[in-house]
């Protein structure tokens, strides 16, 4: 009774992503990781001191461009398709 139909797909034991994808993922990781560096400090050290140092460009617009721009890497890295060597 626990016969699997031959429309199925078969489990070969073989995890669903390749080792490349893996990388790539990693990859994206990394990117956004550095946004997060980016995006941190500005702050002051005396809390009755306003800095303007939290409104730099840096933490403004590169950073969060950086971490979206490792998002959608790693978006792609998963969806990849390898490519079939048949």
């Amino acid at each position: 009774m626990d016969k699997r139909k031959n429309n199925e797909l078969q489990d070969d034991g073989m995890f669903p992503l390749p080792q490349k994808n893996l990388a790539l993922i990693a990859i994206g990781v990394l990117i956004v990781v550095i946004g997060f560096f980016l995006v941190a400090g500005g702050g002051s050290n005396d809390p009755n001191v306003f800095s303007y140092d939290i409104f730099d460009t840096r933490r403004i617009v590169i950073a969060p461009l950086v971490i979206l721009f490792g998002y959608l890497f790693i978006i792609y890295a998963i969806l990849k398709k390898p490519k079939n060597n048949n």
